[in-house]
């Protein structure tokens, strides 16, 4: 089968081994998929990851011991978690110590003809959703994960810092609260969105005065964090939801002093997401920069750094 792969370098495989079927989980062949920026920083050398890329997908079970999975249009939860180990017990699946990463861990992903996901993982995609919106649920799932996991009141200043891919996610679910909400990032031509949807937009050259009580770094930069956290007022709440292959700088004496909360944040619960989505609640046409077949995958990854979101198509 065709397979983007990353080997030390990305190159398309035309003869990529066939997954094969095992117990317990389906084999799906993808629709769409979605190169985000996990994607491309695996390409520089995050996780050290090796072999086939991608984890934001919409696609068909086309085989699945469990039968009534297969002709079902399919979404997936990244993490192949074991079930059994007492971290999966206590519910904490994204966290289990044995788990494989669809396409970033020891995980085969999802930029293939076909590719296999445990059926724990798998959430079908209601009829009224469209592919092109439903390939959007990772991220938009991983944007609700703020929202699990912090309390974030209508009446506090949220700043979220990083106008990409996550970022145009994580600023529509933030706004769905009432809360007043700002977005500083580098790309006013992405704007017009959010601020259709209430949202004040700022140029990162040119911060806001005024600090925040809640702020999210989305940017896969060093300096967007820095930013992050010169917009914070003390005992605020730093939400991280960048993965990049980097070094910070943040200054950890004044995290104390200040008494900042940390918190990362990353894999979210998929079941709101295709809510939001059925209910149109989230915009997705609009963030769709450019698609590709997956025969030009290396060119879609070269497109994508700088753009919103770039997508494979399938067959």
């Amino acid at each position: 089968m065709q397979a983007l792969l990353f080997d030390g370098s990305l190159r398309l495989d035309s003869h990529y081994p066939d997954p094969q079927i095992v117990p317990g989980e389906a084999l799906i062949r993808p629709h769409l998929t979605g190169v985000c920026n996990t994607d491309i920083e695996i390409t520089r050398g995050y996780m050290g990851f090796t072999g086939v890329l991608g984890h934001e997908f919409v696609g068909t079970v086309v085989a699945c011991a469990e039968g009534e999975w297969v002709g079902k249009r399919v979404v997936g939860e990244i993490n192949a978690a074991c079930l059994r180990c007492p971290t999966c017990l206590r519910g904490d699946h994204t966290h289990c110590p044995n788990r494989t990463t669809l396409g970033i861990d020891r995980r085969d992903g999802a930029m293939a003809d076909l590719f296999s996901l445990p059926v724990s993982c798998l959430h079908r995609v209601p009829d009224s959703v469209p592919d092109e919106a439903a390939v959007f649920t990772e991220p938009l799932a991983a944007a609700l994960e703020i929202l699990d996991q912090s309390h974030i009141r209508p009446s506090e200043r949220v700043a979220v810092v990083g106008d990409g891919k996550l970022g145009a996610m994580i600023v529509q679910v933030l706004r769905l609260i009432g809360c007043d909400l700002t977005l500083i990032g580098r790309h006013p031509e992405r704007w017009a969105l959010y601020e259709r949807q209430g949202v004040r937009c700022l140029h990162s050259s040119n911060p806001p005065a005024e600090r925040f009580d809640v702020v999210v770094d989305c940017t896969g930069q060093p300096a967007g964090l820095a930013t992050a956290r010169h917009v914070l007022r003390p005992r605020g709440r730093l939400v991280l939801k960048s993965t990049f292959n980097a070094d910070s700088q943040l200054n950890l004496t004044l995290m104390v002093v200040d008494e900042i909360q940390l918190i990362g944040s990353r894999c979210g619960p998929f079941a709101p997401a295709l809510k939001l989505l059925e209910r149109g609640l989230i915009a997705t046409e609009s963030l769709i920069s450019a698609e590709f077949a997956l025969s030009a995958g290396v060119a879609a990854f070269a497109a994508a750094s700088g753009q919103l979101k770039v997508l494979l198509r399938h067959g």
